[in-house]
């Protein structure tokens, strides 16, 4: 079984630690070539980049769980990569090689009582899509439903503990201040809730009903064949970012999906204060009939009420540049401590977050928005870059999965270089801020 999956603590520890090793000996050879008077070039630079990501990718997929999330999070974020990395760990989000065929007969044989064979009116055993977690399956029922079957990796639940235990470890070494136990146990806390698909299927009943409309499209859950670590779903029919993207797709097209994910994130700002948190290509299906395919309903934001509106009212006050509101909801949102008396690393951070909120809401600025813009698309990568000089982890640990969605959003928009109508969303936004009293459309 470890070598299919290993989830010790130690075998991952020792996996992760030899991965790192190997990587850094690479960079140090071609540190030392450069210093005996080897020239480099652009290529062998990228070359080099290209070889440590894939040796990365490799590792984590062996690994699977914590380590191929962080892979999928590193996919996403080019500005603190070379952009080979982004391009080769693309691949977690929708290439992980699979599980053997044997070890899922014997998962669905001990989780549904019978082999798939017997189970369903066809199933494949080879499958179509593995991730972090768990890998689908395709499928038919004996009543004629074409069928997406996500199967849970073995022990998955034991590699989350131990992963985090080591990246807590690291990350409290790497920084000051005293979130990490709250980032950690939000972190956790979520991971372990996407091992439970018998919640995750409630989760796609609950979106189903909200969201399953004429623009977006859900799957169905099926409980009569889901248990805890099989979640058994209708199929739909349709192609990830990176394929839409081959197809050389007209700017028509591109506007016409990228104006689906606009709106779906907007139509999430209502009284559930619930949001669809794993904002990540491989989430997402670009359907021939038009509508957008929305995947994955393990990582969903129930936020605290309090939380979710001032982090309306934070937007408000970006929008509004009224920074006396900002300071007193940093203070409630608990970025820094004191309002009233900032330290001299409060002055540093809050002129940093004036200066990305300003990029944040400037798309709302406008009736439209080309997120294709080069001038946006650099200044958000320099303002990401930055962020990594501040050591001291800052806000509530519900930031975590709700700035994950917006950003996610952007980063998927710039992508596409997509052109969005913004008045939609901002009327959205607008009601939702008058029943509540933060603001009036006149503010936005």
């Amino acid at each position: 079984m470890s070598k299919e999956f290993p989830s010790g603590k130690l075998e991952r520890t020792t996996a992760m630690a030899k991965t790192g090793l190997k990587i850094g000996t690479n960079y140090a050879k071609f540190r030392l070539k450069e210093a005996l008077g080897k020239k480099s070039t652009p290529e062998s630079r990228s070359e080099l980049n290209r070889t440590n990501a894939n040796e990365l990718f490799k590792e984590f997929s062996k690994l699977r769980g914590t380590a191929l999330k962080l892979a999928q999070g590193m996919s996403l974020d080019n500005a603190l990569l070379p952009e080979e990395f982004a391009e080769v760990l693309t691949q977690s989000q929708y290439g992980v090689p699979p599980i053997n065929r044997v070890l899922v007969r014997g998962i669905i044989k001990k989780q549904l009582g019978d082999y798939p064979e017997n189970i369903f009116e066809s199933f494949e055993p080879d499958a179509c899509r593995a991730a972090s977690l768990g890998q689908v399956h395709r499928a038919r029922t004996k009543d004629g439903r074409e069928v997406a079957v996500k199967v849970q990796y073995p022990n998955v639940r034991e590699t989350i503990k131990s992963d985090l235990a080591v990246a807590k470890l690291l990350f409290k070494q790497i920084v000051k201040g005293n979130k990490a136990d709250d980032y950690f146990a939000e972190v956790g806390n979520k991971l372990m809730e996407e091992t439970d698909y018998l919640l995750e299927g409630q989760q796609i009943e609950a979106f189903r009903a909200r969201y399953a409309n004429g623009a977006f499209a859900t799957p169905e859950y099926i409980p009569e064949l889901s248990t805890e670590t099989v979640l058994t779903m209708s199929w739909l029919e349709g192609r990830h970012l990176n394929e839409f993207l081959q197809e050389n797709p007209s700017q028509q097209q591109r506007d016409h999906f990228g104006q689906r994910m606009w709106d779906f994130f907007h139509d999430q700002i209502n009284d559930s204060f619930t949001v669809h948190a794993d904002a990540h290509p491989g989430n997402y299906l670009f359907m021939q009939d038009g509508r957008l395919g929305v995947l994955d309903f393990g990582c969903v934001k129930v936020c605290p009420k309090d939380f979710f509106l001032d982090y309306m009212r934070l937007f408000v006050a970006h929008r509004t540049r009224d920074e006396q509101s900002m300071k007193d909801l940093y203070e409630r949102l608990e970025i820094i401590e004191d309002a009233n008396n900032f330290t001299p690393d409060d002055e540093k951070f809050y002129e940093y977050t004036l200066r990305l909120g300003k990029e944040f809401v400037s798309p709302y600025d406008h009736d439209t928005f080309d997120f294709a813009d080069p001038r946006f698309f650099k200044a958000f990568t320099n303002l990401a870059r930055e962020a990594v000089g501040f050591k001291e982890p800052r806000g509530s640990k519900h930031f975590i999965f709700v700035a994950r969605a917006h950003l996610g959003m952007y980063q998927m928009l710039m992508k596409m270089g997509s052109k969005i109508d913004v008045r939609p969303g901002r009327a959205h936004l607008e009601a939702f801020l008058n029943r509540h009293e933060i603001a009036t459309p006149a503010v936005l």
